[in-house]
């Protein structure tokens, strides 16, 4: 889709951003809420939309489908804006000053300074002649957008009355009676206008850009067609090689399937695709992936010749070394006056590490240092892989760990993190607390604290990001490109997301993530509807982009991983070792690994919630836990308990009832969330409210497989259902759910009184031999233990047999050559 030319784009603002203003700024803000109530509206407006592809032809098929959904998107926001319970009042302001540019008119607006603390830049604002009042029919406003706060007690916004632009392939304003009227006012000096915050579009703006910046990048061709084959270049060409001490780390410490994704990073495939099921280590996989990407250098060396392999002299013995070192630098013996200038930053073989004194040694071979992004949809995801590096660095070259520098850019880091965030490392600078010694930088006005952010993320190592934050301004300054971007939870972010981060330069793009758990979050039902939650990830894969498949689980036990190995992941999940375990409350049937609790309770829907909530499921839940504290105690003690629900009324209430039962402390030992606020966390018992129950009329987003994948893979011990076998066996996966629980004899329909099928006689009815489990158990891995030195014995008697029939076959062509007799 062509860009309108007419629009003369102003040095610091994007053709495309203007392009979304003028659009965005004109819609009819009462004819968005009409239309979102109204399904014959809904319906007209979406019979141009088109279905999202696994591959396009070309830029302008991919922005004429991706375009209008996004657009899609952005109403749905501004309505929700709307409905929002804690939006703020309307506020009235005075016209201080309104200039015309580019076809804009950019307004100072007077308003009271808690008005004024409350928005932010790229904020959506709704100006009006009069305030929005039941009975009054306005005719008089248009949607404005905050560029910065001003100064004292004004805010800088601009805003598009020139008419509605309602034809994205024809950009043309059409007259509106509305904005004429606006426009009156806007030319007039010491106007009132009333203004009231809609929503935000930081983060759908940078999205907006980012679909726009796709013609631009190198590897284009290869998102448009989802292919490597369209990607120009000889990966064997372009192969790297991680140092054998550091292989031969990562292959001690992590299973085959982690080793293989991280080798086909070192194959320097453009695109790398890591799909990571629940529990099967990714986190530690990308920490894997950084120490190979850090360390690693080129297989072959471009020269006048061509491309030819990177060759190493043999490796001197120690003493030998030395003797080779003493005649090179005599005073080796003594001290080198050069050594007692400290190492520049950026120097060739030393770079800062962490915040300390001290450098990271880098493989003189090496004359490039690899800058590393790594990116994910949410604060919470990205600041789980900072914290693991925190807490265990990766490896150098030479196997050892260290801690690389690094920085942590965005808003709201974890107090965990703090030590690594950008505002902290900046006031750090402020304050001269710096590794070089110096003393203070500057005056700390918004100059140095510029200049400063951008040397932090020149040095840093790594840089860490949330994807939409990737688009912010500080990336802009930069004076170096990011060369490698790993992207984690790519499967939970829409595709126009996870471009973000790729228009720095970058030449390899990981997507870490699993299509089989949460999608992204995308609030409009149509665009929805169309594909727009498709993550690039999961396009990728459905045009057959190769996928590398993390395959051992470390997190649940066996009896609950079976299932979801079997119907998500074709049965292609192991177990590892570290989850055989017998608990103690195994010692009742019904508190197992796996148990499904049928009851037939009601569903209601609260007025205007939206939402749903049986109120006898949380009676038996509440029961359950009850009694698995008091057979257990352990359990109160410590937050090993959770309970989930994929509905946010049902999580509500569940809260309210156990402070009611259990004090207000319940809130530290059980977790209680919906399924969306679980993903990535684990628990030792998992307690699943699925809360419809009805007769044939469904049951909602419960249907959608990835939040039941999510939901029944939070539990490391024990994951216990509660719902409706009859109403969830309307659907095919939880009907194979219900089905696998009877197979298994891990299934029990509970009618009322509820508290008679807690009492201690019926639980004596469920004990199970505990012993017996734990002797079972020791038999199989015993058993196991025997298979694998079998296998392994037969594997080195298939290698004897292959090598001596080598043997024998040199043999035979020697004895020819040589003139053997037959005898």
């Amino acid at each position: 889709m062509a860009i309108d030319k007419s629009v003369a784009a102003a040095p610091s603002t994007p053709a495309p951003l203007l392009r979304f203003q003028r659009i965005v700024l004109g819609w009819d803000y009462l004819q968005l809420i009409r239309e979102s109530t109204n399904k014959n509206a809904r319906g007209e407006s979406s019979s141009k939309l088109k279905r999202v592809k696994s591959t396009f032809k070309d830029v302008d098929e991919y922005l004429g489908i991706f375009e209008p959904l996004l657009f899609e998107e952005v109403k749905a926001q501004i309505v929700q804006g709307n409905d929002d319970e804690d939006k703020m009042d309307w506020q009235k302001g005075a016209i201080v000053s309104c200039n015309e540019t580019d076809g804009f008119h950019k307004v100072s607006l007077a308003v009271l300074d808690e008005f004024r603390e409350d928005v932010s830049e790229n904020d959506l604002v709704l100006l009006s002649k009069n305030k929005f009042e039941e009975g009054v029919a306005p005719d008089t406003y248009a949607f404005a957008m905050v560029e910065h706060r001003g100064g004292r007690e004004t805010l800088a916004l601009r805003t598009f009355v020139a008419g509605e632009i309602k034809r994205l392939d024809k950009a043309d304003p059409e007259p509106s009676q509305r904005l004429l009227k606006m426009h009156s006012i806007l030319k007039a000096t010491e106007s009132f206008l009333w203004i009231l915050k809609i929503c935000s579009l930081s983060t759908i703006m940078r999205e907006y850009v980012a679909l726009h910046s796709i013609s631009s990048l190198p590897f284009k061709d290869l998102i448009l067609s989802a292919s490597e084959m369209s990607h120009n270049g000889n990966r064997e060409d372009r192969a790297w090689n991680a140092p054998r001490p550091l292989m031969d780390n990562l292959v001690s410490n992590l299973n085959q399937s982690q080793v293989d994704a991280i080798q086909a990073g070192l194959s320097r495939s453009t695109f790398v695709l890591i799909q990571g099921p629940p529990g099967t280590g990714k986190t530690q996989t990308i920490l894997g992936l950084l120490s190979a990407v850090l360390h690693s250098s080129p297989g072959r060396v471009q020269s006048k010749g061509g491309l030819s392999a990177v060759k190493h002299m043999p490796e001197l013995q120690i003493e030998e070394k030395y003797c080779h070192w003493k005649k090179a630098s005599p005073w080796m013996c003594g001290v080198n006056p050069r050594d007692l200038i400290m190492p520049v930053d950026g120097d060739d073989g030393f770079y800062p590490t962490g915040n300390e004194l001290k450098p990271e040694i880098v493989n003189s071979n090496r004359k490039y240092r690899v800058h590393v992004l790594v990116c994910a949809p949410s604060n919470s995801a990205l600041d789980e892989i900072v914290l693991r590096l925190l807490h265990t660095g990766i490896h150098d070259e030479n196997g050892h760990i260290y801690n690389p520098k690094i920085v942590r850019i965005g808003l709201k880091p974890h107090h965990l993190v703090q030590a690594v965030s950008m505002d902290y490392l900046v006031e750090q600078k402020l304050a001269g607390v710096d590794r070089t010694g110096v003393g203070k930088h500057g005056s700390g006005g918004a100059a140095d604290r510029d200049r400063i952010r951008v040397s932090i993320l020149d040095e840093a190592a790594i840089v860490f990001s949330t994807l939409s934050f990737s688009g912010s301004s500080h990336f802009s300054r930069m004076n170096r490109v990011f060369d490698v971007v790993i992207i984690d939870e790519a499967a939970q972010a829409v595709e126009p997301a996870t471009l973000i981060p790729l228009v720095h330069g970058c030449r390899q793009v990981f997507l870490v993530g699993d299509p089989v758990q949460l999608p992204a979050t995308v609030i409009s039902t149509t665009a929805q509807r169309f594909g727009y939650a498709t993550s690039l990830f999961k396009r990728f894969q459905e045009a057959g982009f190769p996928v590398r498949m993390l395959k051992i689980q470390y997190r649940m036990h066996p009896e609950i991983s079976i299932f979801p190995s079997k119907e998500f992941y074709g049965g292609a999940l192991e177990d590892g070792e570290t989850v055989k375990r017998v608990r103690p409350w195994y010692a009742h049937r019904c508190f197992g690994p796996f148990f499904f609790f049928d009851i037939d309770g009601v569903e209601t829907q609260p007025l205007g919630s939206g939402s749903w909530v049986n109120e006898e499921e949380i009676e038996f839940i509440v029961l359950m836990y009850h009694k698995l504290a008091s057979y257990h105690p352990e359990l109160s003690a410590s937050p090993q308990v959770a309970v989930i629900s994929p509905y946010s009324y049902q999580v509500k209430f569940l809260r309210k009832q156990f402070r009611a039962t259990f004090g207000e402390q319940s809130d530290q030992v059980v977790d209680i969330n919906t399924v969306d606020g679980f993903q990535g966390r684990e628990k030792d018992i998992a307690i699943f409210s699925c809360v419809r129950s009805n007769d044939g009329k469904g049951i909602g987003f419960v249907s959608d497989f990835r939040r039941m994948n999510v939901g029944i893979t939070r539990a490391k011990s024990s994951v216990l259902v509660v719902g409706s076998a009859s109403t969830l066996m309307q659907d095919e996966h939880w009907s194979n759910l219900v089905t696998s629980a009877k197979e298994r004899n891990c299934y029990t329909k509970v009618t009322k009184p509820y508290a008679a099928f807690f009492s201690d006689d019926n639980l004596k009815k469920m004990q199970v031999d505990l012993a017996q489990q734990k002797r079972d158990l020791k038999k199989a891995q015993t058993v196991n233990a025997v298979h694998e030195e079998m296998a392994k014995i037969e594997n080195v008697a298939v290698n004897n047999s292959e090598e001596n029939a080598e043997d024998v076959q040199d043999y035979g062509m020697e004895g020819d050559g040589g003139g053997f007799d037959e005898d």
